[in-house]
């Protein structure tokens, strides 16, 4: 593959359709390759290797996505971090022909993803980043989509406008009586 065709593809590990474990709602996960964390206790040991899985064409995996009409859009790993590139591509491709919400997560902090231009491009397209690697010492059963407290759910558009972190503020209850 050359560096001219490399923005067109992401190593994925899997796809899973209509988890809900990975953000609110039902989601369509994609799990790429690779990553540098290797976080002891890591749930997704397999997806370290930047060589596993395969090759898939972002616009491959955009046809899956918009093949459900109702479940939004997660990207976890490895690290999407890794592939900033494939990943801008894929999710301005969302936010620009659906109203599906994207949900990233990174074993990298916000605050150092903001200073990388091709991370940057990522984020400009992303609803909420759980950040920070996973630590197996603050590991929280009970935590809403993270495995560890020193994990945030980020919102990221509110953030970049503020110029530090905003949390994401979920609450399924809110708005009900």
């Amino acid at each position: 593959m050359t560096d001219a065709t490399k923005e067109s593809y992401i190593r994925v590990i899997d796809i899973v359709d209509d988890t809900t474990v990975d953000g609110p709602g039902f989601r369509i996960s994609i799990y790429c390759a690779g990553c540098k964390n290797h976080c002891p206790g890591c749930h997704n040991p397999e997806t370290w290797d930047e060589q596993a899985g395969r090759d898939v064409l972002v616009s491959e995996l955009f046809d899956h996505i918009i093949s459900d009409e109702f479940a939004n859009v997660t990207f976890s790993g490895g690290d999407p971090f890794l592939h900033p590139e494939g990943f801008a591509a894929l999710a301005k491709r969302i936010k620009k022909e659906t109203k599906k919400t994207i949900w990233c997560y990174t074993g990298y902090l916000f605050e150092n993803l903001t200073k990388r231009p091709e991370a940057r491009e990522l984020l400009e397209h992303l609803d909420v980043l759980v950040d920070g690697p996973f630590h197996e010492e603050e590991k929280d059963d009970d935590l809403l989509f993270r495995g560890s407290r020193n994990q945030r759910l980020i919102d990221v558009q509110a953030s970049l406008r503020a110029g530090s972190v905003v949390l994401f503020d979920y609450n399924p209850l809110k708005g009900l009586k």
